[in-house]
């Protein structure tokens, strides 16, 4: 016989009994390693008993029946899980890339003016029922993009086309969760939404993109507009506001000026003519002192003669040193 040939006749027979240790010994080695699992910190463990729910544990390392007669299956319901909507994302990370393939069926909406627009979006889950997770529904992940699908599109479809990429945006969102918790709990998913976020939204690629963005444009040019139409008038109205005040204030205080002189020359004439009436004749000299005093009190060397005087040749010394003559 050839060299590579096993001669099983030759072999060493194994006695029933060193047989019987093997199969205790691989029966021990295989119990010892079903026995144990363990259980991620960010996960829980569902532990069936025959195929029966038996009990959930916690993080760590735990025991169950060796052989099958207890399953584990782990769920991670401590991560936030994500489903992307029209655009898949290839690699995360400081500069994202993202897939270059063409995921608009998933994205492409009817709005309530019968407009067509293109949204992207993503949603945020969290599993909070693993039991249910695991056996209340065949298909979860396609459970979850089937119903938010159909939340946005109701959304969408209930708003105008400007609503939507505008004022209506957070509104959407949290609407969008809502609406969405409520499905999953009533179909038992097992799952809790925690963010809903709208990301591009651009009507298709083509003639229809083109038109929406000159609308866009002419509507950025008219807020532009009124922006700068506004800035003008909280520029000029203000100042102009407060030249009318100082206007105002400088007339209102000229007007008691005049008023209070008025009360000051209506008192001061009271008091003269009082005076007057009790003895005309001093007064009528003495206010003529006064009228005279007042047309004289800015000029120099002037000499007042008495037209009355006879006889008399008024002069001024020669020797005198001011300048001037008589007046």
């Amino acid at each position: 016989m050839s060299d590579n040939v096993i001669d099983f006749q030759k072999m060493p027979k194994l006695k029933p009994k060193t047989i019987g240790i093997i199969i205790v010994v691989l029966l021990i080695v295989i119990a010892a390693f079903s026995s144990f699992y363990m259980v991620d910190q960010k996960e829980q463990a569902v532990v069936l008993l025959f195929g029966k729910f038996n009990r959930i544990t916690e993080p760590g390392l735990h025991f169950k029946l060796p052989f099958g007669i207890e399953k584990n299956f782990n769920v991670p319901t401590q991560r936030i899980l994500k489903e992307e909507f029209g655009f898949r994302t290839e690699e995360a990370g400081i500069t994202t890339r993202y897939s270059s393939r063409d995921f608009s069926e998933e994205s492409i909406m009817l709005t309530g003016d019968l407009n067509i627009i293109d949204v992207q979006w993503i949603i945020q889950y969290q599993i909070v029922e693993p039991m249910n997770w695991l056996f209340k529904v065949e298909n979860q992940r396609k459970t979850i993009r089937d119903i938010s699908q159909s939340v946005c599109n109701l959304l969408v479809g209930d708003r105008t086309i400007f609503d939507v990429i505008g004022s209506e945006r957070t509104n959407i969102e949290q609407k969008g969760r809502e609406m969405m918790n409520e499905f999953f709990k009533l179909y038992e998913l097992g799952v809790r939404v925690t963010t809903v976020r709208l990301q591009d939204i651009v009507p298709p690629k083509g003639a229809v993109q083109d038109a929406f963005e000159d609308v866009n444009k002419s509507i950025q040019d008219l807020n532009r507009l009124i922006n700068e139409g506004k800035e003008a008038y909280n520029n000029t109205i203000p100042k102009a506001r407060g030249q009318a005040k100082q206007v105002i204030q400088a007339a209102q205080g000229y007007a008691a000026q005049k008023v209070n002189q008025a009360k000051g020359d209506i008192a001061r004439f009271l008091a003269v003519y009082s005076e007057y009436r009790k003895n005309p004749k001093i007064t009528r000299t003495r206010l003529y002192y006064e009228m005279i005093e007042e047309i004289f009190k800015e000029t120099q060397n002037t000499d007042l003669i008495d037209k009355n005087l006879k006889n008399f040749i008024p002069f001024k010394a020669l020797t005198d040193d001011k300048q001037g003559g008589a007046q």
